[in-house]
């Protein structure tokens, strides 16, 4: 029999995500221009801020902090702009995955950060769908898998 697991848990890793999608907003960034490399440096912003707060909350609540790693498996090549778009938009499910997750651990304060933070990735999930000319624009369920 499997235990459910803990907030700790989810938000460590929650935290492993958001390393993950700021890697991977480098070769993204690289490979945009404008408007579009400006929304991803934006959005790689967006991620630092929740992996901080994420590692301060972990640390100063006695859990774990889980490393970053040098590097990250990307899921495809990058290698154009239509390919950095599909990686933009499964960052940002991928990660609002992870947040998901810890709604149902989470309570009060903890719990209303994680929805923020599904909600942020789900709408950004959805600007880049629509920055990509991917359909549908939007998802029924964010961050459940499909």
């Amino acid at each position: 029999m499997t235990t459910a697991p803990t907030a700790e848990e989810t938000l460590a890793a929650a935290l492993t995500a958001e390393y993950a999608a700021i890697w991977a907003y480098g070769p993204i960034g690289v490979r945009l221009a404008d408007a579009e490399r400006k929304a991803a440096a934006e959005a790689e912003a967006a991620h630092r801020s929740r992996r901080d707060a994420l590692v301060v909350q972990l640390s100063t609540g006695g859990g774990r902090v889980p490393p970053d790693r040098p590097g990250y498996a990307l899921p495809f090549p990058v290698t154009d702009r239509a390919s950095a778009l599909r990686l933009a938009v499964e960052v940002e499910e991928r990660t609002a995955a992870f947040w998901r997750a810890v709604l149902p651990t989470s309570t009060g304060a903890e719990r209303d950060r994680a929805l923020s933070a599904l909600i942020e990735y789900a709408v950004r999930a959805t600007r880049w769908r629509r920055a990509a000319g991917i359909t549908p624009l939007t998802v029924a369920f964010p961050g459940r898998p499909s």
